[in-house]
């Protein structure tokens, strides 16, 4: 099991590296103030092992929305294409048992529930487009309904032509241009 917590140093380092994306891609966040999200994060420093494992994985999280009911920053994955450290799994536990021979090395699923973080909604990536142009080389599985997974199906997601496609895979499926991109809320 891996240490849930970042030394003093790491902290320091994820959370200037933060800072500097936060700063730097204002567009994201135009109505939001570092400070703000700093203290939160400082309140929740669980919440920064999940960040590394992020960005550590190649997804540059940055804020890109608050929910002001409930006083909440969510986190995405930034980084233009999929995240490169997780790409080549699957969608989640039973798609992985499923395989009888040339197995992923892991499930989006289960490496969100690891982390604590969640898979993005297809509405969350459509949100997230607004930003740029992401996945326009690669797709990224999203949060499948229960009635296309319970029937052996997942969903996933990439930027073509001008516009954001959603598509279908059996979850078994993995693929070296498919990651996942993730939501941490804050």
């Amino acid at each position: 099991m891996k240490n849930r917590m970042l030394s003093t140093d790491q902290t320091r380092e994820l959370l200037n590296l933060l800072k500097q994306r936060f700063e730097k891609n204002m567009n994201r966040h135009e109505d939001m103030e570092w400070q703000l999200v700093l203290n939160k994060l400082e309140a929740n420093p669980q919440k920064l092992w999940a960040l590394n494992e992020m960005e550590e994985t190649g997804g540059e999280p940055d804020v890109v929305d608050f929910d002001n009911k409930n006083g909440i920053y969510l986190f995405f994955d930034c980084a233009a294409e999929s995240p490169k450290g997780r790409r080549s799994v699957c969608y989640d536990a039973e798609a992985l048992a499923s395989r009888k021979e040339y197995k992923p090395k892991d499930s989006a699923i289960n490496l969100a529930n690891e982390w604590g973080v969640e898979l993005l909604t297809e509405t969350q990536y459509h949100y997230l487009q607004q930003f740029g142009k992401f996945d326009s080389k690669t797709s990224s599985w999203i949060k499948t309904p229960d009635d296309i997974r319970n029937l052996g199906g997942a969903l996933f997601c990439d930027y073509r032509y001008g516009k954001v496609f959603t598509y279908h895979n059996g979850a078994e499926s993995y693929y070296a241009a498919r990651a996942f991109r993730a939501c941490l809320r804050v």
